[in-house]
């Protein structure tokens, strides 16, 4: 497999959208017993047949780390050389974006949301690293960035992960000052998420779990209602930072991508991280009052991982399974999962080939739901590992 092309086809090379998803379903696919390893190893072929990007602007779910991450994902020893050689660059050009985001922390700059974030950002390169090595002097310098980034930037109090673009993470006069983002996919819960899990796992630098607890205190900050009622903004402006009021007036759909799945999960996850069960509780709670809401539920417009109903059961499985037996979220899950298998059936959007927005996701959701093999696909949701 050649490597470290800039030209690459990059439709096959994306994890989010492309040929790395179908391999990685494939994979999960044999695990479960619902496919053979001969059939993986044909779309894992088909993926490495062409040259593969290693470039800086690579990222879990495009490029090099997309690829690696599959064939991680797969545990075969026979993928170990590919592996070794594809670690090489992406070790390369995680520490040229590490040195580049120092670089912009030192310039006293604010950054853009694909500096850190899960989908594009260090974030995501930290999670391909905890995927593949548990750890790793990589991983730790991820961390020790993380850490960096959480501390303030600016002497009007925002945080270090503000970013002066707006949500598509480009300058908008629509957007003046910027924003600041609580999303796991694109916001501050992905960083936060990662630290918990590297944390759990033991893998720990200075100053990581202060980070952690200074995230969780801007989100209580930002945190509307209380117990079963709680919810979070997706975003806030320069304007509410500034007044310290919120414009938006309830909770948003509830994503995995934006708002409360993805961001309690973070939460519960920090929580077990921090021995906090308090933060804990909080997180499981509002969790388990966002999918027993049918106010927020009936906003889902679809099956998706990222945006729709897939999403908000991985989500809710996997924090279902940290709380114990004993929650409340275990009696929810089932109708969950059932709802989502039948909305498949009418979900236009099920037949786009896609991990993050289409069948693929959805596939893999529920075959973790019916599996008794345990796996850790997605981890690159942060929502496992």
């Amino acid at each position: 497999m050649t490597t470290r092309q800039l030209a690459s086809d990059s439709a096959k090379h994306s994890l989010a959208r492309g040929a790395a998803g179908q391999a990685l379903l494939s994979i999960e696919q044999a695990r479960a017993g619902q496919g053979s390893w001969a059939k993986a190893h044909e779309h894992v072929m088909r993926l490495t047949g062409v040259p593969v990007a290693a470039h800086i602007e690579s990222s879990l779910f495009e490029g090099a780390t997309a690829v690696a991450y599959v064939l991680a994902s797969s545990e075969q020893t026979a993928y170990e050389p590919a592996l070794a050689t594809l670690d090489r660059y992406i070790d390369e050009l995680t520490r040229g974006r590490l040195r580049r985001a120092h670089q912009r922390i030192d310039g006293g700059l604010l950054p853009e949301l694909r500096e850190f974030d899960l989908i594009s950002g260090l974030t995501g390169l930290g999670v391909y690293q905890l995927r593949r090595r548990c750890g790793g002097e990589v991983l730790r310098e991820v961390l020790q960035y993380l850490v960096r980034l959480c501390q303030p930037m600016t002497n009007d109090g925002v945080p270090g992960w503000w970013t002066a673009n707006d949500t598509a993470d480009l300058p908008s006069d629509h957007w003046p000052g910027g924003h600041g983002n609580f999303g796991i996919a694109h916001g501050i819960s992905g960083p936060l998420a990662l630290m918990a899990l590297a944390a759990r796992r033991g893998v720990q630098v200075p100053g990581q779990l202060e980070a952690i607890r200074a995230i969780c205190s801007w989100l209580d900050r930002w945190k509307q209602g209380d117990a079963e009622a709680a919810w979070w903004p997706g975003t806030i402006t320069r304007r509410e930072h500034q007044t310290d009021l919120l414009s938006q007036a309830g909770p948003q759909r509830p994503s995995w991508c934006y708002s409360t799945p993805g961001i309690a999960r973070a939460q519960q996850l920090a929580g077990l991280a921090l021995n906090d069960p308090e933060r804990q509780h909080l997180a499981e709670s509002a969790l388990h009052g966002c999918i027993t809401d049918a106010a927020q539920l009936t906003q889902l417009r679809d099956t998706s991982l990222c945006h729709g109903w897939a999403g908000l059961v991985q989500a809710s499985r996997r924090a279902t399974a940290d709380a114990g037996p004993e929650s409340p979220l275990a009696p929810a899950l089932p109708e969950l999962t059932h709802r989502l298998n039948e909305l498949v059936r009418t979900d236009e959007s099920h037949g786009y080939p896609e991990l993050l927005e289409g069948r693929i996701g959805v596939e893999l959701v529920q075959i973790s739901a019916a599996s008794t093999v345990e796996s850790i696909w997605d981890v690159c949701l942060l929502l496992s590992g």
